[in-house]
């Protein structure tokens, strides 16, 4: 039931998606394709997660610095954020479980942008006061892109991989054999690539997914799942996300190290 439901929501979004096609404007196409895939999202993951667009901050961001904007932020209810209005928002490190960036046709350039934004993200650092936690949670806030379309195969994108990460100075994980340590190892880029109708590419240290300890064992030091599908695509998108969410955390964000720069001069103390 699970399956079918979601290829056939995977089948209405590209079919959805060929009506924006029309317009003359690319921000007038990939504008309505990002609201497809927030309706979806909203209208299935768990009431706990909300849904927003705009910057991710820590305590160590700056007002004014040049930050990436992420296309959808997938963050937790109970943390502050920062309205800038507009519908965007500055979200804390602390809340942010993942991104997702939207793309109408995939492209080598658009993977690099996202690779960069991916850094970006993963080199925040949350502060948190925390005494326990239950289940799987990811290493890092996890980034993820979905496309309507791209090249004619996913082994493409993968060629693409190792040339932008080295082109970025990124050196490639060495993902440990033990399944908990490799759950814990998190991806230094993107997470997962995922284009509708065609197949994905995901970065193998979930505890959701094909890998076995077999299939590790005869792929020395295998970093990426890859498959040239038709269906199953938005499911296992829609799986990470909801493994990535499905923890209890017996932690709360820490807002001292937000405060470094507060201070309020001639302070007076005394007793009534």
């Amino acid at each position: 039931m699970l399956k079918a439901h979601m290829d056939a929501i995977e089948n209405q979004l590209l079919a959805t998606s060929k009506i924006p096609a029309h317009s003359g404007h690319p921000i007038h196409k990939g504008t309505p394709r990002e609201t497809f895939i927030r309706e979806f999202l909203e209208s299935h993951l768990p009431a706990t997660i909300a849904i927003g667009t705009g910057e991710i901050i820590d305590a160590e961001s700056k007002p004014g610095e040049s930050r990436n904007q992420y296309d959808i932020v997938l963050y937790r209810k109970n943390y502050p954020k920062l309205d800038f209005g507009g519908a965007v928002n500055g979200f804390l490190i602390e809340s942010v479980i993942a991104t997702i960036e939207v793309k109408s046709t995939l492209t080598k350039e658009d993977l690099k942008q996202a690779i960069k934004a991916a850094v970006a993200a993963k080199n925040l650092t949350p502060n948190f006061q925390e005494i326990f936690r239950a289940g799987y949670v990811p290493p890092k806030v996890q980034n993820f892109i979905i496309a309507y379309d791209g090249p004619a195969s996913m082994g493409t994108v993968l060629h693409w991989l190792p040339g932008l990460q080295a082109e970025l100075g990124i050196v490639p994980e060495n993902l440990p054999k033990n399944v908990e340590e490799r759950i814990n190892t998190p991806s230094k880029s993107i997470d997962g690539i995922f284009v509708l109708n065609r197949g994905f590419i995901y970065f193998d240290n979930v505890p959701l997914g094909f890998a076995t300890d077999e299939i590790r064992a005869a792929h020395d030091n295998l970093r990426w799942v890859i498959a040239e599908t038709s269906q199953g695509n938005l499911l296992l998108f829609f799986l990470l996300l909801q493994k990535a969410a499905a923890n209890l955390e017996g932690r709360w964000f820490n807002p001292v190290p937000y405060l470094r720069s507060f201070s309020v001069p001639n302070l007076e103390f005394g007793k009534a």
